[in-house]
């Protein structure tokens, strides 16, 4: 039987949203129905996160042909694609043996998605979870794009640049994202991959290592912020729908509760910031390229 842990059940609390989280819970399950099946054998990437040996969170993203998301039996998924070898992931998901990692497969086209959380081996070629959390999600601040596959000539030379904060160029990144993805883990280490969107400039750049950004109304189950109220550690991907790159962050991560802060920001119901200790960029990271995007109706306007 789903439940929620004790960080949760203090964020639902102290949200006053605790009847509305019992009743999202029964949208988290421990096996993959079978509409959610084809869902998942339909996508061509899904997004992971989970622990460096170091102990450092962060998020990636993993692409493949549609058909190498697979689930052989409704307790296991099957992820026929590892990182490419700059992938700050990389290492551990080719050694992975019994990896707590957090996943979300979005259909942008759609607008759908659907969390799953478990525990990974090393397979083949790719990974195979046994999963312990199947998440049903609702599309909300999703920003609906196409896709298709780079065309050779499209890509550079794949390059990696690393530091400990960010640069001039990578801040402008983040201020233009309607997208990123967010990797956080219990006390106990099980590891959650969640999404957070936006209109343009809904993340805030404080500093080169301090970001911040709303957390707008959404299901009540606070999984991501019940895992930083037992453990700030958090990991960050902002994809490049147009070039593949990729943007990985990791950190820490605090909810900010403070009623007159969160008045100032349009649709927030909390603040969430996010302090950057290490990140890891790489061009060329996906084989994906995605359409201009059609923004959520549901997108509180930015300040």
């Amino acid at each position: 039987m789903a439940t929620y842990h004790n960080g949760e059940l203090a964020v639902q609390e102290r949200a006053g949203l605790t009847d509305q989280a019992g009743f999202s819970l029964g949208g988290i399950h421990e096996t993959v129905p079978p509409v959610a099946r084809q869902f998942l054998a339909e996508q061509p990437a899904i997004v992971v996160g989970a622990a460096d040996p170091a102990g450092r969170l962060w998020a990636t993203q993993l692409a493949g042909e549609p058909g190498f998301l697979r689930v052989p039996d409704p307790r296991t998924l099957v992820i026929d694609a590892l990182p490419v070898p700059e992938d700050p992931l990389a290492g551990v998901l080719r050694t992975a043996r019994d990896l707590r990692l957090g996943m979300i497969a979005i259909e942008p086209a759609t607008r759908r998605r659907m969390r799953l959380n478990g525990r990974a081996h090393r397979d083949g070629g790719g990974l195979r979870v046994a999963l312990d959390q199947v998440i049903a999600n609702c599309p909300k601040y999703l920003q609906k794009r196409d896709y298709r596959r780079a065309v050779p000539g499209e890509t550079g030379p794949r390059t990696a640049a690393t530091g400990p904060a960010l640069s001039t160029a990578q801040q402008e990144k983040v201020r233009r994202a309607d997208t990123f993805f967010i990797t956080t883990a219990s006390d106990g280490g099980d590891a959650d991959a969640s999404h957070r969107g936006g209109n343009p400039g809904f993340v805030q750049v404080l500093s080169p290592t301090l970001l911040r950004w709303p957390d707008y109304v959404g299901n009540a189950m606070f999984l991501t912020l019940g895992n930083l109220l037992l453990n700030p550690a958090a990991g960050v991907f902002v994809p490049d729908w147009e070039t593949g790159a990729a943007l990985h962050l990791s950190g820490t991560a605090r909810t900010v509760w403070d009623t007159a802060e969160t008045a100032r920001t349009p649709g927030a119901q909390r603040i969430v910031e996010f302090s950057v200790e290490a990140v890891h960029e790489v061009s060329s990271a996906s084989p994906l390229r995605w359409s201009e995007p059609g923004y959520s109706r549901f997108n509180p306007p930015v300040s």
